[in-house]
């Protein structure tokens, strides 16, 4: 496997992740080949992170009304390991790596039925206020919630 800039031992790295969700590609995901669009996967990775996020309790406060901030998605790279095919039932993986003042770096892996990685990725997700859209620090108690 070719080496990944913000994973240095593979094996280790896969070994931290305790959160997945699936995902079931559909035929409208795949090009003519019958791979799944590169473009397709950042939807994958979203999908895994709301439902992460919904599990730590942290959506539903972001998404009220009386919420002042809101989480946005500052950058998001994949690598692309293996090709997945229509039909592929994939498990998406999430963890929050790194906790900084305003934002959290979060990693993807992808494994397939086999229980292969194909696609590994990250994203720096930063925490804005609605009124002003300036970064706001996280909390101690959000804090907490992300080691969980």
């Amino acid at each position: 496997m070719v080496k990944i800039p913000y994973i240095e031992n593979i094996a280790d790295w896969a070994e931290e992740f305790e959160f997945s969700s699936p995902i079931h590609v559909r035929f409208s995901e795949t090009d003519a080949f019958g791979h799944v669009n590169n473009t397709k996967v950042f939807a994958y990775f979203e999908e895994a992170r709301i439902n992460y996020f919904q599990e730590l309790g942290l959506m539903q406060e972001w998404m009220s009304k009386e919420s002042e901030t809101i989480v946005v998605t500052a950058d998001l790279q994949c690598n692309y390991i293996r090709q997945i095919f229509f039909g592929s039932q994939l498990r998406v993986f999430v963890k929050v790596h790194h906790i900084g003042t305003t934002s959290i770096d979060v990693h993807y892996m992808v494994k397939n039925e086999k229980d292969e990685i194909c696609l590994t990725g990250r994203g720096l997700i930063v925490q804005v206020s609605k009124q002003t859209g300036k970064s706001v620090p996280w909390t101690e108690e959000t804090k907490s919630q992300f080691l969980k």
